[in-house]
């Protein structure tokens, strides 16, 4: 039994939630997302909750449910108050400057690297060594991240390159030159 698509999904304050077919849009006060529903979930509006349910206890059935139920609380979540990703560049010389809508990034290579924002997603570098990534869609947000980090990936022997805030790199230990 899920237990994550059996919870309602409550409504804040300022949220509309529109239905439409096997459509489902989220309008807040930070913009508006819509989805298209999963086949054979329903997805209802009641008062100020959304419930998900499933035709069945179908393996398939099962797991499309507290998919999405997840994917609708996420839509919520970030029209209410958006998604964030921190990304921390650590080495010598490594450095992020904002021009325009782009980040430019200077990180070991013989050249600098543009990083362009795509729509709806905000690129904000409060100091050189850090860089945040803002939206309302969480996929995204992440996928931006995710982009920004592959192009110098931490290494393990010296840790430098580009992390997520909250990671953590596993160091390994180098030669121990006998």
């Amino acid at each position: 039994m899920s237990r994550i698509g059996n919870k309602p999904i409550a409504i804040p304050n300022g949220v509309e939630v529109k239905i439409d077919g096997d459509k489902i849009s989220v309008k807040g006060p930070k913009g508006t997302l819509s989805r298209d529903i999963l086949p054979d979930i329903a997805v209802k509006v009641e008062e100020n909750e959304i419930l998900v349910e499933r035709p069945s206890d179908a393996r398939k059935h099962r797991a499309m449910h507290g998919t999405m139920r997840a994917l609708i609380a996420n839509m919520v979540e970030g029209v209410t108050n958006g998604f964030s990703k921190k990304l921390e560049l650590v080495g010598v010389g490594y450095r992020a400057q904002k021009k325009g809508n782009k980040v430019v990034l200077n990180v070991g290579y013989s050249h600098p690297v543009e990083v362009d924002a795509i729509e709806g997603i905000e690129l904000d570098v409060p100091s050189q060594t850090e860089i945040v990534v803002k939206g309302i869609d969480k996929e995204r947000v992440g996928a931006v991240a995710a982009n920004i980090r592959s192009i110098r990936e931490p290494e393990p022997y010296k840790g430098k390159g580009i992390k997520y805030s909250d990671e953590r790199i596993r160091r390994k230990e180098g030669k121990t030159g006998k």
